[in-house]
């Protein structure tokens, strides 16, 4: 939808709110709702503003310190909203609504560089300067729970009821119980500009998947972004919710966001050679970068304390760094053949920052091809049990150890970028030391 189009359908009475949004750095949308009048008669041309501590806050909107970006010494200004029109969509399941993203500047019209969609523009620019463009898509995994939110909430997400009693994976009977939100999510969400190839049971009782049709990478990134905001209002309405948590259960699976990848160049699938199966110079620096440096980034990939309890050997999470054809115990999975020629990256949790996600893929990719880089032997085997391998780190703050002493992250990313996001993973981390778990109650509590 164009600018004349969504001002001809707020003329004709049929869209009478336009939201202005933008995703922060645990890939929330945020922003303005305006009316439909205001917006075009004002905000479309010149945006809008928002506090500029929308990315420097905890999840529960605590201002966090030390940040330079914002703080309380500079008086937490404001940050200039500019709408990004390729973004422009309609929110079928919001009657008279439309949406857009935004990206965020200084008020001297300076991109905030550490915003999500700031940091994912820097790596598809990076890309193009070598004469590559990308195609990606996600798929996403997440648990169905027959209670809405409020209802959960008051139980303290304790002993809620998944919308399957047995394990789905592509299992056809028990999810039809859902298909009600299904259908409407396969229906709805590409009236939303987002496409949808399937939905499907997952291993986890009450898990399901979705598969994205592939798009470049920042309008992917927008897709998933919306999508996982969409189907929480979607399932709400329906008295259920669920949740994009990488480990919500200790005795379920967890819940991953496996990406899709290939480069291209002239047209042509970049990484395919038909000559050698093991694909291209280009497809084994790149895929060799991956390996290299997917610990480096594991941030990106991992971005909470939850995301690393997600890691258990198999349970379909993979923990090693190898690459294998059609081998699900790797970190990177190589399939297709031709146009389709690409790798599966099995490392993010649905908890994952898309935009993020998606910068740390090119950004070890393309440093594999600047050093000339290979992948190696395709594996053969169970990776989960084979010591010889990188392993990913165990935890958040081993991974915020990694990403701040990379010098890849800081060449790809740029110094403030990288202190930016460690700064919020210690933050993170010493909000989690600090908290009395119900693990330290059940253990402590009568017997010590």
């Amino acid at each position: 939808m164009t600018l004349d189009e969504l001002r001809k359908k707020i003329e004709a009475g049929e869209i009478d709110t336009v939201a202005l949004v933008f995703p922060d750095v645990c890939g929330r949308l945020v922003g303005k709702r305006f009316t439909g009048k205001f917006f075009v008669d004002s905000v479309a041309e010149h945006g809008t503003h928002a506090c500029n501590y929308l990315i420097t806050l905890s999840i529960e909107l605590d201002p966090w310190d030390d940040f330079t970006v914002s703080n309380w010494e500079k008086g937490f200004g404001d940050f200039h909203l500019r709408p990004d029109w390729d973004s422009l969509r309609l929110v079928p399941w919001l009657p008279g609504t439309a949406l857009l993203l935004a990206d965020v500047f200084h008020a001297d019209q300076t991109p905030v560089e550490e915003t999500p969609r700031s940091v994912l523009r820097r790596q598809i620019a990076a890309l193009a300067e070598r004469g590559f463009r990308c195609c990606i898509a996600s798929e996403l995994e997440f648990f169905l729970y027959n209670c809405d939110y409020p209802a959960a909430y008051q139980a303290r997400y304790h002993d809620l009821a998944a919308s399957s009693e047995h394990r789905i994976d592509y299992n056809i009977l028990q999810p039809s119980r859902d298909e009600s939100i299904f259908r409407e999510i396969r229906n709805l969400m590409p009236l939303a500009g987002v496409p949808i190839e399937s939905s499907k049971g997952e291993w986890g009782r009450g898990q399901h998947e979705v598969n994205f049709s592939y798009a470049d990478p920042l309008t992917m990134a927008d897709q998933h972004t919306f999508f996982k905001h969409g189907a929480k209002e979607l399932v709400q309405a329906q008295g259920k919710c669920i949740t994009f948590m990488a480990k919500p259960s200790a005795t379920e699976p967890g819940s991953s966001c496996h990406i899709h990848l290939s480069l291209f160049q002239n047209e042509k699938n970049a990484f395919w050679n038909p000559s050698h199966p093991e694909g291209s110079p280009t497809f084994r620096a790149f895929l060799g970068g991956l390996i290299k440096y997917a610990p480096d980034f594991a941030l990106f990939f991992a971005p909470t304390i939850n995301s690393y309890k997600r890691y258990l050997a198999l349970t379909w999470a993979p923990t090693k760094m190898a690459w294998a054809f059609d081998n699900r115990t790797v970190g990177f999975r190589v399939v297709g053949s031709g146009a389709s020629f690409r790798l599966e990256n099995r490392l993010p949790g649905a908890d994952a920052n898309a935009y993020l996600a998606f910068a740390a893929m090119l950004a070890a990719g393309m440093a594999g091809i600047e050093e000339g880089l290979d992948c190696g032997a395709a594996y053969r085997g169970n990776a989960y049990v084979d010591s010889a391998l990188t392993a990913l780190p165990r935890t958040l703050n081993e991974a915020a150890d990694s990403f701040s002493a990379s010098r890849v992250t800081r060449a790809a990313l740029g110094d403030h970028v990288v202190d930016f996001y460690t700064l919020t993973a210690r933050h993170e981390i010493s909000e989690f030391q600090g908290a009395v778990t119900d693990w330290e109650r059940m253990r402590y509590f009568e017997r010590i």
